[in-house]
């Protein structure tokens, strides 16, 4: 069966794939961002995990403004990637895990989540960044991938507990995959930050590291949260703490953090990586 080993929380703004795209890993600016990454490479190189599910929103490449559904899960053998406008270097195709999309799919589904099922995809910047984060040396191929995407650019966006709601339908999906395989969760987006506006540059720090103490121990803190809560708090480009909170609701053993970070400015955004390990609720009583 399926086992969901941990997860890895990240920031995924554009101008960490430009840092990469010119070498800027060691730039006095991003140098205390990238070298937070050292820790989470030692982890994945110590777990292996087969397959990524990669919980991210669109911001335009694939769903736009007039076509924006609120849950999408792609399903095809691999994803695209395309030039945005923001001069980062169009990505080799990645390639995905059709069949523990299609569990997904058939899974969530049967909980009374309707998704929109896409059988050609591409992938913005909020998959291709963190993926280049993670496996800096594998390429596009370093790992197959399940794209989920939820709206957080289209009003009206989904509740933080929906979104909750739809993480725990998605772990129930993985671990009832019969294949024997290591599955890691990504979430990406955030924290805080506001890109227009009388609040542009906004970033509160506070609620970030609250956001990252309660995601670990107390999740349904954050589920519990309105938009309205999380865009006055978290600034209009802060409601990607929808995809953590999706993330966290998929893990529902023993989940503890393996490492954290926080680092701004980066780009205007609270900066931050987390690494969690999940022990499945199964395993976790044999345990005891």
């Amino acid at each position: 069966m399926a086992r969901i080993i941990g997860a890895i929380a990240t920031s995924h703004v554009p101008s960490i794939g430009g840092a990469i795209a010119k070498g800027l890993q060691k730039d006095p600016y991003w140098k205390p961002f990238f070298d937070a990454f050292d820790p989470v490479h030692d982890w994945l190189a110590r777990n292996k995990p087969d397959v990524a599910v990669v919980i991210y929103n669109d911001h335009g490449l694939n769903f736009f403004l007039d076509q924006m559904p609120t849950f999408a899960v792609g399903a095809a053998e691999s994803y695209t990637n395309a030039d945005e406008g923001w001069g980062l270097p169009v990505r080799p195709p990645y390639i995905g895990d059709s069949e523990l999309s299609w569990q997904i799919i058939d899974k969530v589904m049967a909980q009374d989540f309707d998704l929109v099922t896409c059988q050609e995809m591409q992938v913005d910047h909020a998959f291709v960044v963190p993926m280049q984060l993670l496996w800096p040396d594998g390429g596009a191929n370093a790992i197959p991938a399940v794209p989920v995407t939820i709206n957080s650019i289209q009003h009206p966006l989904p509740r933080a507990e929906r979104c909750f709601h739809f993480g725990q339908a998605i772990g129930r999906a993985i671990e009832s995959f019969p294949r024997d395989c290591k599955v890691v969760l990504l979430a990406t987006g955030g924290l805080s930050h506001q890109l227009d506006g009388t609040r542009a540059g906004f970033i509160n720090k506070e609620f970030d590291l609250w956001c990252m103490d309660k995601i670990v121990n107390d999740p349904q803190a954050l589920a519990d949260l309105t938009t309205k809560e999380i865009i006055e708090k978290a600034g209009s480009q802060g409601v990607e703490l929808m995809c953590w909170i999706a993330m966290r609701g998929a893990m529902q053993g023993h989940v503890s953090a393996a490492f954290s970070k926080y680092h701004i400015p980066v780009s205007n955004t609270g900066g931050a990586v987390m690494v969690f390990d999940h022990q499945p609720a199964a395993r976790a009583l044999a345990a005891e």
